[in-house]
């Protein structure tokens, strides 16, 4: 499957094959297929470290933050979590107004350089005597700023790929990115074999221990990207049909150079592409949200069962989601990117039905340590707890099943663990084809212009869309159990289904909304 996928690399683009044509001639040469790809790549590469940068952390996090500052909180936990995606969101639309201007090497070496001065800073922010809590909050915030790159990386892939090669090159690097968010917990899984002692490194006061040690990871690999950007990285842009374009971010002209096509870019498909695509991270993002206290709530499930099985289930959805990644690079070129796009939705739709409570099994009630019958307030960190909380040593289970402080548990029937296995498939199927599909249809709206600052505002959508997809269900499940929650976001997807429905024939690539080339299919 993999091997098809990449069909569209195998050769160079020709031109038409009519004799006297003067598209009869190559439109690109052996060597310009090459170094296209290979930047190409290379941004590939890009992409799946800046998203181990986010995962490879992600369990360690809490635990870290209790250590070296007592005063962290749960309230303060959930703001470091979102510093990382505030810091995209706020560097997205800068990196991407750079890269329009001047060489895209240029805010790619200098945010991944940011990216790896914040790991060294996170590896020491146990060395201040206070207000360690704040360290961490601004390394994790400066490694969200450098993975703002992500609207640069896409923006040069939808540059330098012509229409038949996009959905392709999209796929890739979507399945990259995909494939750091699984590898950066099992690093982390590794590392943790160290222990919390580790060693130390006198000469530089530096501790390496189960902390510390993947974000040097990190750093690393950082340093490593930067210098195969410099060695390898060449500016490229092609048209719609694959023929070199001129713009500032060549480093060579060519006298063959086509001009970038005159034309006005659809604005309404632009802002409806950056609400679906919005949409599409909100749902995901709530859905890993809930996961963990869905099932302790539900199966009464310890916290450490609930971080060991849920942690099995979402490994598994990464790898399902990279299989779905190759399999829609083949799909699309049969029945085009809006008919997946909205496939993917109405499975993500089907998916979250079948999470509405049924039928007259209710959970296991928790009883423990009931001291009023008042639902507790929940700050911003406390939904994210349940990852990373240990249990106590006096008490190493601690009680199991739906607290009776949401008193939506005496009334709301039970999610059965089928029906969970269930939507969890069918979501980890629509989530990834409507991520690439989003993110492929946007870049051809655009057309063959620098889509810098474009993207960073799909990029910046997508990171709001995880910082308030995490507050959203946390606050609507605490409150009212999983059937308003889940029916809730049934309703926002049909809201959604019926905006792509409004705009559907609008979204269609720039080069065939303004007559240059013939839609294939």
């Amino acid at each position: 499957m993999a091997g098809s996928g990449i069909e569209a690399e195998k050769e160079p683009l020709l031109g038409d094959s009519t004799h006297g044509s003067r598209e009869w001639d190559i439109i690109e040469t052996e060597e310009h297929y090459r170094s296209r790809w290979r930047s190409i790549r290379i941004l590939y590469l890009t992409m799946f470290i800046s998203s181990i940068a986010f995962s490879i952390v992600i369990m360690s996090i809490w635990p870290y933050l209790q250590k070296i500052d007592q005063t962290a909180d749960a309230s303060f936990l959930g703001w470091v979590i979102a510093s990382f995606s505030l810091g995209q969101m706020v560097a997205s639309p800068i990196f991407g107004l750079w890269s329009n201007y001047r060489p895209r090497k240029e805010p790619l070496i200098v945010s991944i350089f940011i990216s790896v001065a914040a790991n060294c800073l996170y590896a020491y922010v146990h060395i201040p005597a206070s207000h360690n809590k704040y360290y961490m909050l601004v390394a994790r915030g400066l490694v969200g700023f450098g993975a703002g790159n992500v609207a640069v990386v896409r923006s040069y892939i939808a540059g330098a790929t012509s229409l038949q090669e996009r959905t392709s090159s999209m796929a890739n690097t979507s399945a990259c990115q995909a494939l750091g968010f699984i590898l950066g917990p099992v690093f982390q899984t590794c590392f943790a074999l160290i222990g919390e002692t580790g060693v130390t490194w006198d000469a530089i006061d530096l501790q390496i221990n189960m902390y510390t040690a993947p974000v040097l990871l990190g750093a690393f690999l950082g340093v490593l990207n930067i210098i195969l950007i410099l060695t390898i990285l060449r500016e490229h842009r092609v048209d719609d049909s694959g023929r070199q374009c001129k713009n500032i971010n060549f480093e060579k002209a060519s006298t063959d150079e086509a001009h970038v096509p005159q034309g006005n870019i659809d604005q309404v498909a632009v802002v409806a592409t950056n609400v679906l695509f919005f949409v599409v991270l909100f749902i995901f993002a709530l859905f890993e949200t809930i996961v963990t206290p869905l099932t302790m709530d539900m199966y009464a499930w310890t916290r450490e069962q609930a971080v060991l099985y849920n942690g099995i289930i979402l490994a598994a959805l990464g790898v399902e989601a990279i299989i779905i990644f190759m399999g829609i690079k083949l799909l699309s070129r049969k029945i085009g990117e809006r008919a997946i796009l909205l496939g993917g939705l109405i499975i993500v739709w089907i998916g979250f039905f079948i999470l509405l409570p049924w039928g007259n099994q209710f959970p296991k009630i928790q009883w423990e340590d009931l001291h009023n019958n008042s639902i507790p307030n929940t700050t911003f960190g406390e939904i994210f707890i349940t990852f990373w909380k240990s249990p106590r040593v006096d008490d190493p289970e601690g009680p199991t099943g739906c607290p009776v402080e949401q008193a939506w548990c005496l009334y709301t029937p039970m999610i059965h663990l089928a029906q969970f296995i269930t939507s969890s498939v069918l979501i980890g199927i629509g989530y990834p084809a409507c991520n690439v599909m989003s993110y492929t249809l946007y870049s051809k709206i655009l057309g063959p212009r620098p889509q810098g600052v474009y993207m960073g505002w799909l990029t910046a959508s997508g990171s709001g869309a995880r910082i308030l997809g995490p507050v959203f269900i946390s606050q609507v499940y605490t409150y009212w159990g999983p059937r308003w929650a889940f029916s809730l976001v049934c309703g926002v997807v049909a809201l959604t289904l019926t905006l792509l429905g409004v705009v559907y024939k609008r979204l269609v690539a720039f080069s065939l909304r303004h007559g240059r080339i013939q839609e294939s299919t």
